[in-house]
């Protein structure tokens, strides 16, 4: 299948009245109106298009699909059997991590994939193509966003299903804490998504996308507390990183698969639960305006 073929164009039929030979001969009028009973469902068709293709990528399944999961084995095996303690409540290094590793796999498929890719796409010709079918951006960008969910849901089935299994970690046991990893993860991937998408605009070209989105997200990742403890980072530091979701998704994460007593370490001394979807409600909502405002099938100075 390609990308057109995962438009829904629908034909009319011509019919030749008798005497009117010429009228019926006469080209028709593309139709440039698409549809709007047509939007959501060309968008639900290419979800499954979108995470087939993404399948079919080795690099990018690898640095966005796994690369948290080898992260977390790598800190698991270098860290060994050392425990962090907090009050009288010890927990292994595998465990510390995994909440980190969820954050960052949700940055790297939402942030990292889409701008990456739809950067690509646009170099190539591919948007271009499907910029003069009947696909409305909102249909692509239903297809986008869904690709990413579903990619994100099986990563971190693996990711959590990897550390309960290999690494021994201990999972939440209480409904109220899955709740929060639930609500969590829609905001944090429908955030990271929108903002994939709007990043995607700033590489001039293809070939620059990587080395244009890679650095940004790699420098984040290391302010936001997920390879580095965040209350060893210096004050300035984790005020910079407060601005952006990846350091609030961490957050709330821990709230999920770390003991309570480990908020101490977090710098109001409390996970801030209320705080972490506020400003993931403010950054999906920029990450809608924005993306809708810059998006575009092809670059304005290509």
């Amino acid at each position: 299948m390609t990308e057109i073929d995962a438009v829904d164009v629908t034909r009319t039929p011509t019919t030749t009245a008798p005497g009117r030979a010429h009228e019926a001969s006469a080209p028709r009028p593309r139709p440039s109106a698409r549809p709007a009973a047509r939007i959501v469902p060309n968008g639900i068709a290419r979800i499954w298009y979108e995470t087939r293709t993404y399948f079919r990528l080795p690099d990018q399944v690898f640095f966005t699909f796994l690369f948290p999961v080898v992260m977390l084995g790598i800190f698991t095996a270098v860290f060994g059997d050392q425990e962090m303690t907090v009050g009288t409540t010890s927990i292994d290094m595998g465990a510390y991590y995994l909440p980190a590793m969820l954050a960052a796999g949700i940055l790297l498929s939402g942030v990292q994939n889409l701008a990456i890719d739809i950067a690509e796409r646009k170099s190539d010709g591919t948007l271009k193509r499907l910029g003069g079918s009947p696909l409305s951006p909102v249909s692509y960008f239903i297809g986008k966003i869904g690709e990413v969910f579903l990619t994100g849901v099986i990563q971190a089935a693996v990711l959590i299903a990897v550390a309960a299994l290999l690494f021994g970690v201990a999972l939440p046991t209480e409904p109220e804490q899955w709740v929060t990893f639930a609500w969590v993860f829609v905001l944090g991937t429908a955030a990271s998504a929108l903002l994939g998408i709007a990043l995607s605009s700033v590489p001039r070209s293809g070939r620059s996308a990587s080395a244009v989105v890679v650095p940004i997200l790699l420098v984040l990742q290391f302010i936001s507390g997920v390879y580095v403890m965040f209350s060893a980072l210096p004050e300035w530091m984790q005020n910079l990183a407060s601005v952006f979701p990846l350091k609030w998704i961490a957050q709330a994460m821990r709230s999920v698969f770390l003991p309570d007593d480990f908020k101490v370490l977090e710098p109001n001394e409390s996970w801030d639960l209320g705080w972490c979807a506020l400003v993931l409600i403010a950054w999906l909502i920029a990450g809608l305006v924005i993306s809708r405002l810059t998006f575009r099938w092809i670059r304005k100075d290509a």
